[in-house]
């Protein structure tokens, strides 16, 4: 059967490029912001996202943005309001993540020149986000929703999409979700665990060092 679908109804794919893997920056005290990244850097993991919940948010990200903005994309993630992804935009992130769909914050993306990836769970939020314009969906929270099975199913019908699944995903499995049709995973403490609070950067290098080892093969 030829397939007759228009444009309309299967677009084309918007192109995330930030990379097979998004570090979650999330909480801590905000001391160990510029080691963390560092080291995440260093072992090859090419996006960061500092949330708007972690302490000098602004501040991670414009440090970032100077020092790694040609080896890394440095994004802002939770982002709930215009007010914060202007903020983000002036410090120097490329991309702005939040943890639903808002059209005013994807225009706002799109005006600025920033890469949007809003999140979503079923399929008509799906939909809708890549319809508003999303670079790439965030599939959230993936694990709970079912893992990569859930999201084999869903590309299934939907395979215009470019997802990126994060909450719950463990380093170890990280690969399963690109297997199963995403085209970067996002993981937060899994992968960053207490590094932003104590400042254990060995375990954090380790970590990172197995998730883009297991991601490459």
């Amino acid at each position: 059967m030829t397939d007759t679908a228009s444009p309309a109804t299967r677009p084309q794919r918007h192109r995330h490029d930030a990379g097979p893997t998004i570090a979650i920056l999330r909480g801590g005290t905000g001391d160990h912001v510029e080691d963390v990244i560092r080291t995440l850097v260093d072992s090859g993991v090419s996006a960061i996202e500092i949330t708007t919940n972690t302490p000098r948010w602004r501040e991670g990200i414009a440090w970032a943005a100077e020092r790694y903005g040609s080896a890394a994309s440095i994004g802002v993630g939770t982002v709930l309001d215009t007010r914060q992804l202007d903020e983000a935009a002036a410090a120097g992130a490329t991309f702005a993540v939040s943890p639903h769909t808002d059209q005013a914050i994807g225009e706002r993306a799109h005006e600025r020149g920033l890469g949007w990836y809003p999140g979503a769970a079923t399929p008509t939020e799906i939909v809708r986000a890549w319809q508003l314009g999303a670079r790439a969906v965030k599939v959230f929270p993936a694990a709970p929703l079912g893992g990569p099975a859930f999201l084999k199913q869903v590309l299934a019908p939907l395979d215009f999409v470019d997802v990126i699944p994060t909450g719950g995903i463990g380093v170890d499995d990280a690969a399963e979700y690109l297997a199963a049709g995403a085209v970067a995973v996002g993981l937060g403490s899994p992968l960053v665990g207490d590094a932003l609070t104590s400042g254990d950067l060995d375990a954090l290098r380790g970590r990172a060092e197995r998730l883009v080892a297991g991601l490459s093969r």
